[in-house]
């Protein structure tokens, strides 16, 4: 393990991923958050992640439980993404 408190942005979203699916520890959790803090463009990465988890995983808990979207849904869910990056 890497005593290391500064992290590359590579490292960020690396984390910042395994932290989305609850893969994280804690301790990558305090590096993650201490770049954040200093990194702009890591902190949009981190919300775009947050948001795409935040919208995929409402279609995909209230589904049929196959994990794939109808047309119907994809074109909401773009409809969503394009709303809230805009």
């Amino acid at each position: 393990m890497s005593k290391k408190i500064m992290i590359s942005c590579d490292e960020a979203t690396a984390i910042c991923d395994k932290n989305q699916y609850g893969e994280a520890s804690f301790w990558d959790k305090i590096k993650l958050n201490l770049h954040l803090l200093m990194c702009k463009h890591c902190r949009g990465y981190s919300k775009q992640n947050h948001l795409i988890t935040k919208i995929v995983g409402k279609y995909l808990h209230t589904h049929d439980g196959s994990k794939h979207l109808t047309v119907e849904e994809k074109m909401e869910l773009e409809k969503k993404l394009n709303e809230k990056i805009n």
